[in-house]
């Protein structure tokens, strides 16, 4: 046995303790001050440095990505960016700058052109488009971060966070630097005496700094009900009955659509009618969206596990907390990565939407020229085989005899089979395959693989894919709610009454629904200023979302 007696088994921590004593000079304990902090990045991230960057779909780390890019090249470059969610401009500024080389994450939405651009300018390189849940696993893995720069509400003198309603991925991307000897370094609103609760302890954290403005909160999951189409209604009264009445459906994921908000928003009226209360919907994991109130207001929701919270619901929320996961303080305690866990093992279903599917349901949010990623919708919208709990919609998903076998999540592609501009959603081949190649990604960005999803929801109908029998067959079924677009156009109207007989395409008139009575009077709330009403006045919406 050779063992090695010169062998250091800390050389992050030396590293760290080195990084640090260099702004020894400009800390008060932990805190940095406010305009010294490029100064400080300057002294603690080094070149080539793993830099984690919270940036998520709400909540971003805005003052600390804002130094971040007033950084000097000469001193700090060739970073290696990880992160959620691409959303400001100064997360791609800092590759233009030659602060950055490369970049990990999982969606790029606000900045999704910009990133194809610059990939085909060769200005950034990509590690991989990541899930949620992926990309948080490996920051404790092969992605540990040197550098964690988060966001947070307050904090106090020790260091100890307050994240509030919006705790998001903060503990998660923490973690992951604090205990492998990384720095950490937090963005706060104010420097308190006394927090509310403390959401990550201190000595998790370096350093805090009193940003120069609150940090950015984007109100992402408000649908205002005036643009919720009669065509959208038609599809949720279709989801409700083909779909969550058919398999009992009690807990689920819904995605930030206005389809989706339509199907909250006829809960108490149309499900009423149905006499669904306490059968279908009960246990959600979402963010606090606002169309929602009706249905909790009216006694459908028992609980919501939240990914983050929303702008304007943290009143309602906190006067909530048999629903909502709420703190001593009364405030939403939200996180990202459980609720992702969540939506991906512990609920019957997720709905969701997607800018195109291909013949055989493969589906992707990323289209020519645009890279945006896909988020979480892949943990979500996909079988986990390790599921091992049984409820009747995912035992519903069963369609032999095998004295192993097992039921399926139901994962739901809704979508209008052409989206604006008169583009149409089902197309031959996902552009996806191309941008493949375009950004020399070593896989296809597929946001859902077709042989996870069970059913589709168009205008058209309810294209019961789980009981298709071929690959052939479940083309079928897809051409057959496709409408006009290129895989529906020359689908056969007799193929179409076949799948009917079978049971694998459902038509509105073979679930009682006549189009007829797809109306905005069955939504239980018409505008912000309704949902307002069902909140009791504890809903206060964004300014932009007021019209009265």
């Amino acid at each position: 046995m050779n063992i090695d007696s010169t062998r250091s088994w800390t050389k992050r921590r030396d590293e760290k303790a080195k990084r640090l004593s260099k702004v020894k000079h400009l800390a008060d304990g932990r805190i940095l001050p406010t305009d010294k902090m490029v100064e400080a990045l300057e002294m603690l991230i080094s070149p080539k440095d793993k830099v984690v960057l919270e940036g998520n779909n709400q909540k971003q780390a805005s003052f600390l990505s804002a130094v971040l890019a007033q950084v000097d090249p000469e001193k700090v470059n060739q970073l290696h960016m990880i992160m959620s969610s691409i959303s400001r401009p100064e997360h791609l500024n800092i590759f233009e700058k030659g602060i950055a080389e490369k970049m990990d994450f999982s969606y790029a939405g606000p900045q999704s052109l910009r990133v194809a651009q610059m990939l085909e300018d060769g200005v950034l390189k990509i590690g991989e488009i990541h899930t949620y849940l992926e990309l948080y696993g490996r920051l404790f893995v092969d992605l540990i971060p040197n550098i964690a720069l988060v966001a947070a509400d307050k904090a106090d003198q020790n260091g100890n966070l307050y994240t509030g309603a919006n705790t998001e991925e903060t503990p998660t991307i923490i973690e992951a630097a604090a205990f492998k000897d990384g720095i950490v370094i937090v963005q706060v609103n104010e420097i308190t005496d006394e927090l509310p609760r403390v959401d990550v302890p201190g000595d998790w954290v370096d350093f805090i700094v009193e940003a120069d403005k609150p940090y950015q909160l984007e109100p992402l999951f408000t649908r205002d009900p005036r643009h919720i189409t009669e065509l959208q209604i038609l599809m949720a009264m279709m989801a409700i009955r083909g779909v969550y009445e058919r398999h009992n459906v009690q807990s689920l994921n819904h995605g930030i659509g206005f389809n989706t908000a339509a199907i909250e928003l006829l809960l108490p009226t149309y499900g009423e009618k149905l006499g669904l209360k306490g059968k279908i919907c009960k246990h959600w994991a979402l963010n606090p969206h606002p169309t929602l109130i009706p249905a909790i207001e009216s006694g459908w929701v028992e609980s919501v596990h939240c990914f983050g919270g929303e702008v304007g619901m943290e009143k309602y929320v906190a006067a909530r907390p048999d629903v909502f996961f709420t703190g001593r303080d009364g405030t939403l305690r939200s996180n990202r990565a459980m609720c992702q866990v969540a939506g991906q093992y512990a609920v019957d279903l997720f709905i969701g939407s997607t800018l195109q599917i291909d013949k055989f349901g493969n589906s992707s949010t990323v289209t020519s020229g645009r890279l945006s990623g896909f988020g979480g919708a892949p943990n979500m919208g996909h079988d986990p085989r390790g599921r091992r709990h049984s409820t009747q919609a995912w035992l519903d998903m069963m369609t032999g005899d095998d004295p192993v076998g097992r039921g399926r999540k139901l994962v739901v592609q809704m979508v209008e089979t052409y989206q604006s501009g008169n583009r149409p959603v089902f197309v031959e081949s996902l552009d996806a395959i191309d941008v493949r190649k375009e950004a020399e990604l070593a896989t296809t960005p597929v946001m859902i693989y077709g042989d996870d999803v069970t059913h589709v929801v168009t205008e058209e109908g309810v294209a019961y894919l789980y009981k298709a029998q071929s690959l052939e067959e479940r083309r079928q079924a897809l051409a057959a709610v496709a409408g006009v677009t290129p895989i529906g156009i020359h689908h056969d109207f007799r193929d179409t009454e076949k799948l009917r007989k079978k049971g694998i395409v459902a038509l509105p008139e073979d679930l009682n629904i006549r189009r007829t009575d797809a109306k905005r009077s069955l939504l239980a709330a018409k505008s912000v200023e309704d949902l307002v009403e069902w909140s009791g006045g504890l809903y206060h919406p964004p300014a932009k979302f007021r019209s009265w």
